[in-house]
């Protein structure tokens, strides 16, 4: 067992030392550079440069143009106070570290009117998975994320909530009772934790916490789970990991 850990550590840091040996080359060559070039250059084969390349196009640290490659303005927020990151850029890895540990699609959210939207979103490998639609604007009573958010409301602006918005049903579960989900609300603000079980999605268990910034409510972290994966040890690990995150976030 020892020899597979210490293995597949090794590999680890290979793959490390190899995406820092990329970005130093491409950054060293005044001029863009084909894949080939900088596998040849740094030894590494084609179909590992291959996945490394495609990581730091994502991640904006490089930049692709047909064929090359040159770096990219990821590295210069890498010199940015941290005043020049946005609240996504700051959430990003976290929500990258929970999906990862939970292999769940995981969720930033922010408030936009009686809307949310996921500013940040990263979906889980599984077969059987729920991807959320990054940018596109959710109704606040139907998900997780949405009720801790509605639960930080202050009460005139929750009393306008209910006056200003038709709670639609998206599936036979969704709550459009307002005394129902104002319980629901109450229960939210009190453990800064909502969930939802198939109210925006068949099939679709999701869990939220509410991060505050100054005590300030400043967005939601979600967690959405196939039901059929979903159960009392998940839940539980599911809300603690939810509660570290979150407090790392507000910590930032």
């Amino acid at each position: 067992m020892a020899e597979v850990i210490g293995g597949a550590q090794n590999s680890q840091v290979k793959s490390a030392t190899r995406t820092l040996d990329i970005i130093e080359y491409v950054v060293a060559h005044n001029r863009p550079l084909v894949a080939q070039e900088i596998a040849t250059a740094l030894g590494i084969p084609v179909s590992s440069l291959s996945y490394l390349l495609s990581t730091l196009v994502d991640r904006e640290y490089l930049v692709r143009d047909a064929r090359r490659y040159s770096a990219g303005p990821g590295l210069a927020r890498l010199q940015a106070s941290s005043e020049g990151f946005t609240l996504a850029d700051r959430a990003a890895p976290l929500v990258r570290t929970l999906r990862v540990q939970l292999d769940e699609t995981t969720s930033f959210f922010v408030r936009d009117g009686w809307e949310i939207e996921a500013i940040v979103t990263e979906s889980s490998e599984q077969a059987l998975r729920y991807s959320v639609p990054q940018g596109r604007r959710l109704p606040m009573h139907a998900l997780a994320a949405g009720k801790v958010l509605l639960a930080a409301l202050n009460p005139q602006d929750l009393d306008r909530y209910f006056s200003e918005v038709v709670l639609e049903p998206f599936t036979s579960e969704t709550v459009t009772d307002e005394a129902r989900l104002r319980d629901q609300l109450a229960e939210a603000r009190h453990t800064g934790f909502a969930m939802t079980d198939e109210e925006f999605s068949r099939g679709i268990v999701g869990i939220a916490r509410l991060v505050t910034m100054g005590g300030t409510p400043v967005g939601s972290l979600s967690v959405a789970v196939p039901k059929v994966r979903f159960d009392d040890d998940l839940h539980a690990r599911v809300a603690d990991l939810l509660e570290r995150t979150a407090s790392l976030l507000e910590d930032s």
